[in-house]
């Protein structure tokens, strides 16, 4: 059998390792990564091999040339362009006239590579997954079979919401050549994310065999240190260069270790590597050939790479330093530090925790370096939220923090494009906004300054004006220490996960695009911006309900200190709407307000609305995007029970239509479209998502999210509390219902709901055997796991942002759904 080693890979996320060679050739302990894959398959009888290269290609094929000096007989298939890892494998098709088997030339395993092939053969699938078991499935594909071991879903890097498993996809297959036929020859394409799920939708047979063994992505600096650790501490089966010298110290060829320098296992010494007097070397460390290690340095879980120097009483700690590089005398590395080709770093520098320097960079004697050398610091490891980029101002999200997401967000669109940026009234934005202002145009991004408008404002006008993206910079609603910052794709809509790596990946790398001179871009303020929002949004409302809620709609409406009533105002007084306008004026000490001060506003509607004779009050959010309601007698609505309500008079006046709510939602919702002939769509449990559906499917009457957020595609697919406002006064003036009523005749429902910790390595495992367990009860899987209990149900939803779980279910009565949190909450609890 010949097999495919996919060795293409840049490997951005191991920068700077990978900045002067391919992936694949990142030495991991005592040979590069891909021969670790080359012995392997040598070990089962696989000696003919094709490689596939892209990025510095020659650097492979240079080191192993025809492979006979490694016992194996190597052809190489170079891609011109980056092809996915199914293209690759199609532009190879020529070599592959049989079964063959594909693996990652850039991951460290010993799989039992004859048990996936007997397997493949046995089961006469046409292509076979090998699956493993991890703690954290976020970055992998994962897979669920069936008891049989056919694969039936696939999901390409989830969120935590869409995880049903802990079983993954390795990327170690055995194909058919049939299976070629499904890929075009030339364009890039991806088996998990393009082919199997195309396969699967077929029919075809695909066998997922879940093996275990050692396996682990080497993709970032973390994985490859603890894949050094475990290859150290023997828990990879492969072969190891050099010999057992005792106390787990292992020696390849001549090295020299002082007499009295101390050494604590695991530890590998190269060829020629040279250990001085008082040395003391820590486990697991790596010490490559002919790299000296001078008098009396302290060397502590610290990976050294050929030709480097460690002057005396140099202190290591968790550090990478690459080939031929040169550390003084007293210098000392901390953990996280990287340090690439050709460094010299002076005596008694201090390299302080997680800071990376580009190859050739030089620091000088005594200094002390707390952000990379190249273009800044790197202090996360994942940047978005699900509130965007969040964190404490001036602490966690700093104005050099900022400057350096704004080149980042600059770097993955288009030189020469346009970015929106806005900001709310308080004072802390207005700092981190100008520092994103100020890293955009650096990667030759031109900005549209919106000052300050509400979000929907914002989001309208990004597309309105043809802009790449928007950003928006806001104090949380939830902690006034905390600032969140929004990033808006050319549509306006929050950017997807995709957008969001890419993001995080320039940043983390710290490989920000610089214009040259004439290059950077331009700052400039929009113009228009309140009457380019204003016209598309009265183009949207049927001219004639206009017409009759001016004459006689009675509004009260507390606009909670915001720049909204800079927008909608203007609009209510334009169609002469009787309102009682309360907190009109914009205050930046009013962005943020307590719990007790949101009650008080409330309360404070409650009862003003119905003495006035209103029909409705409604109170904003700090950004413009949702509305709390009252009803005409002074009745606060929960939000769940408001959008039911204006879902019925949506499809009333509509005669049915489809309506989008989330997979929390109550089964009332289903009850109130079979009342008026319309349909009801369940999404993912994020307004995020809901934004998505709604830019997909624009016939949709309305969608919303159940905490006051509202999206009528009609006008345009964003939550807008503004918009929202003056369409629940168009329905209400269409179906001639008083708000009260309304909720008189909603089904009822009974709701309750529970938060379990749980550590974040567990929650694949509990998806997992709830998917098992729950099969047959399964309902239609939207975000996390639905639970099918005939009129009763339980959702089990995975939070993105901490270590729990969210139960909620719905009941035949207050008491059955308490009753069904619990017994669900105590069995998350079981499984961990």
């Amino acid at each position: 059998m010949k097999a495919v080693v996919m060795a293409g890979g840049e490997g951005t996320r191991l920068r700077p390792l990978t900045i002067n060679r391919p992936k694949p050739m990142v030495s991991l302990v005592d040979r590069p990564v891909i021969q670790h894959i080359i012995e392997l398959l040598k070990i089962h009888g696989i000696t003919d091999i094709i490689i596939t290269v892209q990025y510095l290609a020659n650097a492979i094929q240079d080191y192993y040339g025809d492979g006979s000096a490694y016992g194996v007989n190597i052809t190489y298939s170079l891609e011109e362009m980056p092809l996915g890892t199914a293209g690759s494998v199609k532009h190879a098709e020529h070599l592959l006239d049989e079964p063959f088997l594909v693996i990652s030339g850039d991951a460290l395993t010993d799989f039992n590579l004859s048990k996936i092939i007997d397997h493949h053969f046995t089961t006469k699938s046409q292509a076979t997954i090998t699956l493993y078991r991890v703690d954290n499935p976020l970055d992998y594909g994962v897979v669920i079979i069936d008891e049989d071991g056919n694969v039936r879903q696939f999901l390409e890097k989830p969120s935590w919401g869409e995880v049903f498993s802990d079983t993954v996809n390795t990327g170690v297959y055995v194909l058919d050549p049939s299976v070629l036929a499904y890929i075009e020859r030339g364009k890039p394409s991806d088996w998990s994310k393009d082919i199997f799920p195309h396969m699967i939708e077929r029919g075809d047979r695909i066998q997922g065999f879940v093996t275990s063994g050692y396996w682990t992505d080497v993709g970032t600096i973390e994985e490859y240190m603890r894949a050094c650790g475990d290859y150290l501490g023997g828990k990879v089966n492969l072969p190891r260069l050099g010999h057992n010298i005792g106390g787990d110290v292992w020696v390849d060829g001549d090295a020299e270790i002082a007499p009295d320098a101390q050494l604590h296992g695991p530890i590998y010494l190269g060829h020629g590597a040279k250990i001085k007097a008082g040395v003391i070397i820590h486990g697991p460390s790596v010490i490559r050939d002919y790299t000296i290690i001078d008098t009396r340095a302290n060397i502590d879980r610290s990976i050294i790479w050929r030709n480097s120097y460690v002057g005396e009483r140099a202190e290591l700690r968790g550090a990478i330093v690459l080939r031929q590089s040169n550390i003084r005398q007293r210098a000392m590395l901390f953990e996280g530090v990287v340090i690439g080709d050709g460094v010299q770093i002076g005596a008694g520098a201090v390299i302080q925790p997680n800071v990376k320097i580009w190859p050739s960079k030089e620091v000088d004697e005594g200094a002390t370096v707390s952000s990379s050398i190249i273009w800044g610091s790197q202090g996360r490891r994942v940047l978005f939220g699900r509130y965007g980029v969040t964190g404490l101002v001036n602490i966690e999200i700093t104005p050099e923090l900022c400057a350096k997401l704004g080149a980042a967000f600059g770097a993955t669109l288009t030189r020469g494009s346009t970015v929106t940026i806005n900001r709310d009234a308080h004072y802390t934005p207005r700092m981190l906004k100008r520092a994103l202002v100020a890293g955009l145009p650096s990667a030759g991004i031109n900005v549209c300054d919106l000052q300050n408008v509400p979000i929907p404002v914002a989001r309208y006008y990004t597309r309105a004006i043809n802009a790449s993206g928007g950003i928006h910079v806001r104090l949380s609603p939830y902690d006034n220490r905390v600032v969140e910052v929004k990033f808006f794709d050319e549509r306006g809509l929050d950017i997807v996960s995709t957008v969001e790596r890419k993001i995080e990946n320039t940043f983390f790398r710290e490989d920000f695009r610089r214009a040259y001179l004439d290059e950077i871009g331009r700052i400039r303020y929009g113009d228009a911006i309140a009457s380019t929002y204003t016209s598309a949004f009265l183009k949207a409302l049927r001219p004639d309900a206009l017409e009759m809620i001016g004459r006689s709609f009675h509004l009260v409406i507390d606009y909670a200190n915001t720049s909204a009533s800079m927008v909608l105002s203007p609009m209510l007084r334009r169609y002469r709407v009787d309102s009682v306008e309360l907190n009109v004026n914009p205050d930046e000490q009013m962005v943020f307000q307590t719990t007790a001060q949101f009650e008080a506003a409330v309360q404070r509607l409650t009862q003003i609305t119905p003495v006035v004779g209103a029909s409705m009050g409604v109170r904003l959010d700090s950004g413009g995007e949702k509305i709390f309601l009252v009803d005409d007698k002074g009745v606060r609505l929960h939000p769940l029970r408001a959008l039911a309500a204006v879902t019925a008079m949506a499809m009333q006046a509509h005669g049915g239509g489809t309506v989008a709510v989330p997979v929390t939602a109550p089964r009332a919702f289903e009850k109130i479209a079979e009342r008026y002939g319309g349909r009801i769509l369940r999404t993912r449990a994020t307004m995020g998502a809901l934004m998505q559906t709604a830019s997909q499917q624009p016939d949709l009457l309305m969608l919303g999210d159940g905490t006051g957020g509202y999206i009528f595609p009609a006008f345009y697919p964003i939550t807008d509390g503004m918009f929202a406002i003056v369409k629940l006064m168009e329905l209400l003036t269409l179906t001639e219902a008083r708000l009260s009523a309304v909720l008189a005749e909603l089904p009822p429902y009974y709701m309750a709901q529970s938060r379990v910790p749980c550590r974040w390595e567990s929650k694949g495992k509990v998806m997992r055997i709830l998917n098992e367990q729950y099969a047959e009860r399964r309902a239609e899987q939207v975000d996390g796991m639905k639970i099918d209990l005939g009129n009763e149900w339980v959702l089990i939803l995975p939070d993105p942002d901490g270590p729990f779980f969210h139960v909620i279910a719905e009941g035949y009565n207050e008491e059955q759904a308490r009753v069904l949190v619990e017994k669900y909450t105590g069995l998350v609890t079981s499984l961990q």
